[in-house]
């Protein structure tokens, strides 16, 4: 294994410094550092071995059996990071070196208690401390010798940071020398000990406690007005959940993605916008000193938080070069905004949306909707938009029918943020459809390529559909909403207005109980948007349904749970859909160049990397469910567990 040093790090700077700042970060040509490879989380990389040429050759190179167990997805949404020939990777209970061209086992760090996931966070050292590595194992960080696997006992507490406040089960972000954590607390009525959703930063070298951004503004703070005298206290929610952010490391800007404030689906004891919730909120890096925020959803009221961070990108307005930002969420919107400012590239309007009717609730008139780029997801419904028998079958549409004729014959829908009305036991039903249902963009966010200012964004299409009634103190409202006490909630989902998506059950051919979406496809599209211009590029479906006959399998897939990645090489590779296979897109015209069909999902974005003998890796880690149409053993089980899978061109 070859030494990474500070003088390492400073050639690799210098090697990447004439192509500019957004398309280097700091990152050597074959590393893959980061979660999302660089500071500006563009998941690009400028190695072009793999290209529209070769990409037909790819086959597997080696994979890694990761949990021969099965059982739930821990390691869903696990990306390795690979410095100079060596992967890093969090395997649950345990952490692992491995050499990135052969899958050897280099080093395994043994977890006593706890569990890691997701990432481990690279630090490069500063010259006179070495490069560490940092994991959660489920509420703490934990500083390790990249070069060995021992714990670095010079960090913090005897290699350990803990820290007050609320919990957070995963690594943190580095940017320079600090580390950032959001928060993990339960969007519900009633915040525990310890329910503030604050971020907080602390030293890479010592561990020390550096600042923390009152994501729910205190008593004279800019914002605090937004909120009913004494609301924001004690108030859950609001808090960068998600296991990565993003900054732009030339201007020192950190960007904090901050989701929904308890409780969901009703706010009438938060009167106002509300915010930082549901913002993009820009702060100084070092200081945690606020810059600017945007918020995307005034009063939310549908769970439809923000928890991808955003996408750094450059533009060209007027023949100069503009910084800017692209920023999605489960609306299904895409702001494009100045990452310096925070003010819109292309224009954003507020604009008069419904309201319901709930006893005491606050509604927002209105809600901000960019001018360009035009909504990814489909935002409206009508009768006509339910599935044909010529879009699935005769069996899936009867059962759409029957769960639509549950509901009185027909849904409310009034566009975008369309809103819960209220239903009282023994009326008639009344219900509101939604659309997207929770989940337009999820945490796989999008991917950009810094050399044309296009972004690549993954979507999944469908409804919610529910009412919002009194809250039953014996109902089912979801999980971590026990022991609430707001007098309002959405449907209980053991109810006969449970709230939950616009999607049926019914037999397969095979006999196998198959489930999807009401709407008629497509129900899953991978997008290309010119963040020059706001316009969209081309957009195509992006999954199959296996369980429908010939001729009606390409109809998009349900792909919330996954995001892409992009090469100089021209391409777009992407996993996350429901059925399994693993895909290249042509990044100009969105043709699907190659596809491998894999037994699990992968419920993760994938990598690539320049292995120690010279070749250029693909990896992404098959962790979800099982696969649609994937093979099957003897006992109708998945061929494999769930591996990590490196995919190369033949030597």
């Amino acid at each position: 294994m070859r030494k990474i040093t500070g003088l390492a790090l400073c050639a690799a700077l210098l090697a990447t410094a004439s192509i500019g700042p957004l398309m280097a970060q700091g990152v050597a040509e074959g590393d893959w550092p980061l979660y999302a490879r660089d500071h500006a989380g563009q998941r690009y990389s400028p190695m072009t071995d793999i290209n529209r040429d070769t990409v037909g050759q790819l086959e597997r190179a080696w994979t890694m059996q990761l949990r021969p167990e099965g059982g739930a997805a821990i390691l869903a949404g696990t990306v390795p990071v690979v410095i100079e020939g060596v992967m890093y990777l969090p395997l649950g209970n345990s952490v692992v070196a491995l050499e990135a061209d052969s899958g050897r086992e280099i080093w395994r760090h043994q977890i006593a208690q706890g569990t890691a996931r997701r990432h481990v966070a690279w630090w490069p050292g500063d010259g006179e401390l070495g490069p560490r590595l940092f994991y959660n194992p489920g509420n703490s960080i934990v500083a390790l010798d990249s070069r060995t696997g021992a714990i670095d006992r010079s960090f913090a507490d005897n290699g350990v940071l803990t820290w007050d406040g609320a919990s957070y089960p995963y690594p943190p972000s580095i940017f320079r020398d600090t580390l950032v954590i959001g928060a993990w607390t339960p969007e519900v009525s009633v915040a525990g000990p310890e329910g503030d959703g604050d971020s907080r930063a602390f030293d890479a070298r010592t561990g020390a406690f550096k600042w923390r951004f009152n994501t729910i503004p205190h008593a004279g703070e800019p914002g605090n007005e937004t909120w009913p005298e004494d609301g924001w206290q004690g108030r859950p929610g609001a808090n960068m959940w998600i296991w990565y952010t993003t900054a732009d490391v030339e201007t020192g800007m950190l960007y904090m993605t901050l989701g929904s404030p308890g409780p969901n689906y009703w706010g009438g004891d938060r009167a106002g916008d509300n915010l930082y919730a549901n913002s993009l909120v820009a702060v100084d890096i070092e200081t945690g000193e606020y810059r600017w925020h945007f918020q995307a959803i005034h009063h939310e009221l549908w769970d439809w938080d923000l928890p991808a961070p955003p996408v750094l990108v450059d533009v060209t307005q007027d023949g100069a070069t503009v910084p800017a930002l692209s920023l999605t969420g489960k609306n299904g919107l895409m702001y494009i905004l100045n990452r310096q400012t925070g003010e819109p590239i292309h224009g954003v309007n507020e604009m008069l949306v419904a309201r319901g009717d709930v006893p005491g609730e606050w509604y927002s008139p209105t809600q901000p909707f960019p001018v360009k780029p035009e909504p990814l997801n489909r935002m409206t419904w009508t009768p006509d938009d339910v599935v044909t028998e010529d879009d699935t079958n005769a069996a899936h549409v009867a059962a759409c029918h029957a769960l639509l004729d549950s509901y009185g014959g027909l849904f409310f829908n009034a566009g975008p943020f369309t809103p819960f009305f209220l239903h009282k036991e023994g009326d008639p039903p009344r219900a509101s459809i939604n659309m997207p249902h929770n989940g337009g963009s999820v945490w796989g966010g999008s991917s950009a390529d810094p050399t044309t200012g296009m972004v690549y964004i993954n979507i999944t299409e469908g409804g919610s559909i529910g009412w919002i009634e009194e809250r039953d103190p014996d109902g089912n409202y979801g999980s971590g909403t026990d022991g609430s006490v707001q007098p309002y909630d959405r449907g209980s989902l053991t109810g006969p207005g449970a709230y939950s998506g616009f999607l049926a059950s019914f037999t397969g051919d095979d006999g196998r109980r198959v489930t999807l979406p009401c709407i008629r496809p497509p129900w899953g599209r991978m997008i290309a948007v010119d963040a020059s211009t706001g316009e969209i590029a081309w957009a195509t479906r992006l999954g199959t349904s296996p369980q429908l006959e010939e001729g009606k399998r390409d109809t998009g897939a349900n792909n919330s749970a996954g995001g892409s990645m992009v090469t100089a090489g021209g391409l777009v590779f992407i996993g996350a859909t429901s059925d399994g296979i693993f895909r290249a897109f042509d990044a100009d015209n969105g043709e699907v160049v190659w596809e491998d069909q894999l037994d699990y999902t992968t419920n993760t974005i994938p990598m690539t990397y320049r292995g120690a003998d010279g070749r250029q890796y693909i990896a992404a880690l098959a962790t979800g469910n099982t696969a649609m149409g994937s093979p099957r053993n003897e006992s109708g089980a998945p061929a494999n567990q769930e591996s990590l899978i490196v995919w190369a061109l033949p030597q």
